[in-house]
């Protein structure tokens, strides 16, 4: 290589870096130490844990109409005939399949009303979807007042979570949609794609979702750190844009786990996906709570 080549090369390398340093991405880690969100200075001092709240829960079906399109849907509750705060929780890609129903039930178990669009069946959709119909977005939304309308609500307001393409479908239910000024109160969900399924690759690897900065409502995601590189870095920068407009927005890093810590199967299920489930159904809880009052 002549030294002119040579100098070419190094130019554009260094170019190369600038860019990349410019773009601002650096993987986030949880904080440490006595300042963080996460300290709790009773269970350091004196050793206490706080208990978590365990209801015996009631399941059943129900259906809602948006239009001309009939939703079925999943609503689970404590079965004591007591009234809870009001939880939508979306599915992803995998539909309101066998692994992801216990996710709604772990919920309702936490003391909520929980009401689950099975949003594919109602549009005839199948599982594992590539692209992404707009108008599911307006059956999530229309979820909305069928879960506060039920009886044992004691909620105003309902908060939204999800897990993986349901992360997608809530943010736009959220904003598009006008659903966090009609009774959402705050925005959780669990390795959120935070992007249009429809986009092209590099908006997918490199940019979020711009509904995401038009988030008015307290924001909660959790994800493992193994997750995926390109969900990863949209998520933590849409996280980041959030946190340094000034709102009210978290996101947990499981260390050892990747995606799907929360319904992984029991064949391949680990204790680290178990500890990251169970935690992260505790954070949910206590976050939710806080956003509607209770």
């Amino acid at each position: 290589m002549n030294r002119v080549h040579a100098c070419t090369v190094t130019a554009w390398l260094m170019a190369l870096s600038t860019l990349a340093v410019g773009q601002g991405y650096e993987p986030m880690q949880n904080p440490v130490g006595q300042g963080s969100w996460w300290w709790d200075q009773a269970w350091w001092e004196t050793g206490r844990i706080p208990v978590p709240s365990n209801h015996a829960v009631t399941t059943r079906w129900i259906e809602y109409d948006n239009g001309d399109v009939t939703v079925p849907a999943l609503l689970a509750y404590p079965d004591d005939g007591k009234r809870y705060p009001a939880v939508l929780y979306q599915h992803g890609r995998r539909g309101l399949d066998d692994l992801i129903q216990p996710q709604v039930k772990r919920l309702a178990a936490r003391g909520f009303v929980v009401l689950a669009p099975d949003i594919y069946s109602g549009r005839f959709i199948e599982k594992l979807p590539i692209a992404h119909d707009y108008e599911v977005e307006k059956d999530v939304a229309a979820g909305v007042p069928v879960l506060l309308s039920q009886p044992n609500v004691g909620s105003e307001r309902a908060c939204f979570a999800s897990q993986t393409r349901g992360g997608y479908y809530t943010l736009k239910a959220a904003t598009t949609h006008a659903m966090q000024h009609q009774g959402i109160a705050c925005y959780v969900a669990w390795y959120p794609h935070l992007q249009d399924p429809n986009a092209p690759e590099p908006m997918q690897v490199y940019r979020y979702a711009t509904e995401v900065d038009q988030l008015e409502i307290p924001v909660l995601v959790f994800i493992g750190d193994e997750e995926q590189y390109q969900r990863r870095r949209s998520i933590e920068t849409a996280i980041q844009s959030l946190q340094d407009a000034g709102k009210n927005a978290r996101l947990v890093i499981y260390p050892g786990v990747g995606r799907g810590f929360d319904f992984r199967p029991p064949n391949v299920r680990t204790l680290a996906d178990d500890l990251a489930a169970q935690d992260s159904l505790k954070q949910a809880t206590r976050f939710i709570r806080d956003a509607l009052g209770q």
